[in-house]
């Protein structure tokens, strides 16, 4: 990539002067991955990725082999990115389904964790064999736990537009879920839109909605796929209303395992292509950044879906 002095930046008014980019893509974008990537691979990308200027990279779920066989290494990954997380600022959170899960990731020094919920009962059937409430008990200790622990806390809330299953999802089912993993005690709310079915005014209601229920912007992230090519506008839409943490994943990596209709996450570089033009602060290095992504689409033998990826790497 070449300095082009693109894209030029003209800022607009009502947005966040930085954003916090929470990447995903050695997390769920690799869990989506028909091939299994070796762990030395794996930890090349978080270290590429953290060396980008990324501050937040989810590193890896310590959930059973048998659910997710593509993440079964996580013991073994873990403890290779001793050095990133001892360099700069950079976090290192890690997925973690239940108790067990929480003594492994505590067990190697994790201290970031996020819990995974439903705001529908066909996901949470399907993705943790439990009701929705009854998954909710489940995090109850693991929260708790992490907390007294001194580790700070995310909760994933997918299904939160829409339902492969169960059609459209009532805005007030979605803000009754998340408050519900709020009162737990997470630290940090993200906003799934797991089949990429949103769009700009159904996320500002959600988020309008959250906010009268006591759900404070400032502890919520947004988490877009880019099923209908609304990710971005949804993001912005976000960001309008003050929400200043963004997931994404690196080259647009991943989807879900749990439901089919999910194609790739919003790709990292599209977003802070769009950041950088307006002027608002990630800490990246786009150039950086597009080679890591680049370099992880030759180890998976396939071209990255991102569009600024193929753009800036000349890739047809």
């Amino acid at each position: 990539m070449t300095d082009t002095g693109l894209p030029m930046t003209v800022p607009a008014t009502g947005l966040p002067a930085r954003v916090r980019i929470h990447e995903v893509g050695a997390r769920d974008g690799l869990q989506n991955e028909k091939t299994v990537v070796p762990t030395e691979v794996k930890a090349e990308f978080v270290r590429r990725l953290a060396e980008a200027g990324l501050s937040t990279i989810e590193a890896t779920s310590f959930v059973h082999p048998d659910w997710v066989p593509q993440l079964a290494d996580a013991e073994q990954l873990f403890p290779l990115l001793g050095e990133i997380a001892d360099v700069g600022d950079v976090a290192l959170p890690v997925l973690v389904p239940n108790e067990r899960g929480l003594d492994r990731a505590l067990a190697l020094g994790a201290r970031r964790i996020a819990v995974f919920g439903s705001a529908t009962e066909t996901f949470a059937a399907r993705n943790l064999n439990r009701t929705v409430d009854e998954s909710l008990a489940m995090f109850e200790p693991v929260v708790a736990r992490a907390r007294d622990a001194g580790v700070h806390v995310r909760g994933y809330l997918s299904m939160c537009f829409g339902d492969p299953w169960e059609g459209a999802v009532p805005v007030a089912q979605v803000v009754r879920v998340a408050k519900a993993l709020m009162d737990l005690g997470c630290d940090e709310l993200s906003l799934g839109d797991t089949i990429g079915v949103a769009t700009p005014g159904h996320v500002r209601d959600l988020l309008s909605r959250l906010n009268a229920e006591g759900v404070h912007t400032d502890t919520v992230g947004v988490h877009f796929h880019d099923t209908y090519g609304q990710a971005l506008s949804n993001t912005l839409a976000a960001l309008q209303h003050g929400v200043t943490t963004v997931d994404a994943s690196a080259g647009g990596l991943g989807g879900c395992p749990y439901a089919k209709s999910a194609t790739g996450n919003l790709a990292t570089e599209d977003l802070v292509w769009m950041l950088d033009g307006l002027g608002v602060h990630t800490g990246v290095d786009l150039g950086a950044l597009t080679a890591t992504s680049v370099w992880m689409a030759e180890q998976l033998g396939r071209p990255s879906p991102s569009r600024t990826v193929r753009a800036l790497s000349h890739e047809e």
